[in-house]
């Protein structure tokens, strides 16, 4: 046989077994697609709101290590740094309250509340084995009534920050006179004061929790992609 013709023959052979090779199924067992891969694990939720009775219900963030429970009536709004519980004001009742409102937040950071020039009272409260700080702020701008309640807790590098806030109205703003400005006057307080009690309670069931545990990566292979 001629050397060209040999060279040739060995050419044909190279070029049939390349394509039997590239149109060879891959083993199903040796190959894990992203799909499967998301399949075969669940997700840890971050962030998780039951119901607990009619009237109470328990915000639980894994990430940020904390539940509480909150009346049932308020909306929580999961935020980047905790949640924020907007609470409803009874729009039966003669008032003027206009907003409530309140927030946890957890920072890596040392606890300080913010400079205030005027403080009601300041003290502390146990929450388990836990002893909060606590201060307590009121005043009236431009006819507008603010009351806010801060508590703080040191957990070793992470400050867990609470707030409630109330913003009431004049009476008189809304043109109320008689016994209407006296039953909003008084509405005002008994609303704010309600709102405030349970958000107290609120703090007082604030309890550490467990975040779900992180996977060792030295341990999970990459799924493998064609």
């Amino acid at each position: 046989m001629k050397k060209s013709t040999l060279i040739a023959v060995i050419v044909i052979i190279l070029v049939i077994v390349g394509i039997i090779w590239l149109n060879k199924e891959p083993s199903k067992e040796a190959v894990l697609t992203p799909s499967d891969a998301a399949a075969s694990t669940s997700p840890v939720p971050v962030t998780e709101t039951t119901k607990v009775s009619l009237k109470t219900s328990k915000y639980e963030n894994a990430e940020l290590g904390f539940s509480v429970n909150y009346p049932t009536a308020w909306d929580a709004e999961s935020t980047n740094t905790g949640v924020t519980f907007l609470i409803p004001v009874d729009k039966t009742q003669v008032s003027t309250v206009a907003e409530l409102q309140g927030v946890i937040n957890a920072y890596a950071s040392k606890c300080s509340f913010p400079p205030v020039t005027t403080i009601k009272d300041r003290g502390t409260i146990t929450v388990g084995k836990s002893t909060l700080n606590t201060i307590s702020m009121s005043n009236t701008v431009q006819g507008r009534q603010y009351f806010n309640r801060m508590y703080s807790l040191q957990s070793g590098p992470i400050c867990y920050m609470f707030q409630f806030s109330a913003i009431t109205l004049a009476p008189e703003s809304k043109k109320l006179t008689g016994s209407n400005l006296t039953q909003a006057q008084n509405n005002n307080k008994a609303i704010v004061n309600t709102a405030d009690s349970e958000f107290i309670s609120m703090v007082k069931s604030f309890a550490f929790v467990q975040g779900p545990a992180a996977q060792d990566e030295t341990k999970v292979a990459p799924p493998v992609t064609r």
